[in-house]
C-alpha cells in the first residue's frame, strides 16, 4: 500500500497540477495543484462537472472527465494507484497545438495542389504493373500526409462544434460497415453491435467520425493478422456508451499514468507505429465537445479498450441551420484517408481515366 510519503513524492514529480483522492476526499496535492486552489480535505464528487456517473463506477484504467474548481473548469485524467485516485489537471496553454494548426494550414495548400495533380495523371489498370504500383504507393503516401495534416489542424482548432440532430445508430452503422471491409483486407475482423432502435441526438458528425477512426487506426496498428476489433454501442438512461476493444498488444505501460496528456509519450521510442501522439487528444476533444468522457483500460489479457460516453441531447433551441461544410478529406474516401497508416497500398490505385 502506498504511504503518504510515496504519494506526495510521486505527485511532486508531476509537473501539472495533480492531487490524490482516497475514500472520496482530496487527501494530497502537489505544489502546482495548491496554486490552482485545489481544496485539500474536501470531497471530490461536487467538483466533477462532466462524468459524475462514469467516475462513480470507475475502478480501473484511465478516465478523462472535467472538474470545476473555484468556478474554473479543467479537463482532467484520473488513474488508479492502489486504492487511490490520481487526478491530473490540464492547465497547459494550447500554444503547442496551435503551432501545429498553423503549420497544418501552411502545408494544406501545397498538399492539395499535389493531390490535384496526382488525380489528373493518366492511368490505366491494364498498363505497366510497376507504374501502377508506384502510383498506388504515391497515393497512399499522400493520403497519410493528408490525415496527419488534418490531425494537426483539428488538435489545435478552437472552432465551435457543428451540432446536428442525427440518428447516431445509422451514422455508426454506416461507418463501421465500411471500416469492417477495410479491416478485413489486413486480416482483422471488425464486429459492430448496434442498438436495436434508433436514437436521435445532437452530434458533430465529422468530429465524432474522425475520433472513431483514430481509435480504429490505433487498433489496426497494434493488432496482428487474425486478431479482432469489437465495437458495441450501449445505452444507460440518457447516456450512450461506445466501446471499442481489440486483441492487440495493449498500451505501453510507460504511458498509462496520463495517456491523454499532449506530447508526453516517452522520448526515444523508435516504433514506427507511434505518430505525433495526437490520436487520443482528438478522441478526448471530441468527447468533451459532446459533453462526454473517455475511459481507457485493458481488453482481455493484453488488448486495449476505449469507452466514449455520449450524453443524449435533443434540444435544438438556439441551434443554427447547418452551414455548408468543407469535406475534410477533399471528397475522398474517408476510411481510406483515416486508416491509411494501416491499409495496404494496393487499395490506393488511382481511378482509371
Amino acid at each position: 500500500m502506498e504511504t503518504q510519503t510515496d504519494i506526495t513524492q510521486m505527485l511532486e514529480l508531476i509537473e501539472r497540477p495533480a492531487f490524490c483522492v482516497a475514500d472520496g476526499l482530496i487527501v494530497y496535492t502537489n505544489t502546482a495543484a495548491s496554486a490552482h486552489l485545489v481544496p485539500l480535505g474536501k470531497p471530490i464528487a461536487p467538483l466533477i462537472s462532466v462524468g459524475a456517473q462514469e467516475y462513480a463506477a470507475f475502478n480501473h484504467g484511465c478516465l478523462y472527465l472535467s472538474v470545476t474548481i473555484e468556478s474554473t473548469s479543467y479537463e482532467a485524467s484520473v488513474t488508479m494507484i492502489g486504492p487511490n485516485h490520481i487526478f491530473i489537471l490540464d492547465t497547459s496553454s494550447n500554444s503547442q497545438l496551435q503551432a501545429l494548426a498553423l503549420a497544418a494550414k501552411e502545408l494544406r495548400e501545397p498538399l492539395n495542389r499535389i493531390m490535384s495533380i496526382s488525380d489528373r495523371l493518366p492511368f490505366t489498370k491494364d498498363g505497366d504493373p510497376q507504374t501502377a504500383e508506384l502510383a498506388a504507393r504515391m497515393n497512399r503516401g499522400l493520403y497519410q500526409i493528408l490525415r496527419t495534416v488534418n490531425n494537426m489542424s483539428d488538435a489545435g482548432s478552437q472552432s465551435t462544434p457543428k451540432m446536428e440532430l442525427r440518428d447516431i445508430t445509422a451514422v455508426l452503422q454506416e461507418l463501421f460497415s465500411q471500416a469492417a471491409e477495410y479491416c478485413a483486407c489486413v486480416g482483422v475482423e471488425l464486429e459492430f453491435t448496434n442498438l436495436p432502435t434508433s436514437v436521435y441526438t445532437l452530434i458533430d458528425t465529422q468530429r465524432l467520425e474522425r475520433s472513431i477512426y483514430n481509435i480504429l487506426s490505433n487498433s489496426l496498428k497494434y493488432t496482428e493478422k487474425g486478431g479482432y476489433i469489437r465495437v458495441r454501442l450501449t445505452r444507460k438512461k440518457d447516456i450512450l456508451y461506445l466501446t471499442i476493444s481489440d486483441s492487440g498488444c495493449g498500451m505501453d505501460p510507460r504511458n498509462t499514468l496520463a495517456p491523454f496528456d499532449r506530447f508526453l509519450r516517452e522520448p526515444g521510442i523508435e516504433d514506427i507505429r507511434h505518430g505525433l501522439g495526437l490520436g487520443l487528444t482528438l478522441v478526448r476533444n471530441a468527447a468533451s465537445a459532446h459533453g462526454g468522457t473517455v475511459l481507457l483500460d485493458q481488453s482481455g489479457e493484453s488488448g486495449t479498450r476505449i469507452t466514449v460516453s455520449l450524453p443524449i441531447r435533443q434540444n435544438t433551441t438556439g441551434l443554427r441551420s447547418p452551414s455548408i461544410r468543407i469535406d475534410y478529406a477533399g471528397e475522398r474516401n474517408h476510411a481510406l484517408v483515416e486508416l491509411s497508416d494501416s491499409l495496404p497500398y494496393t487499395l490506393y490505385l488511382p481511378d482509371e481515366d
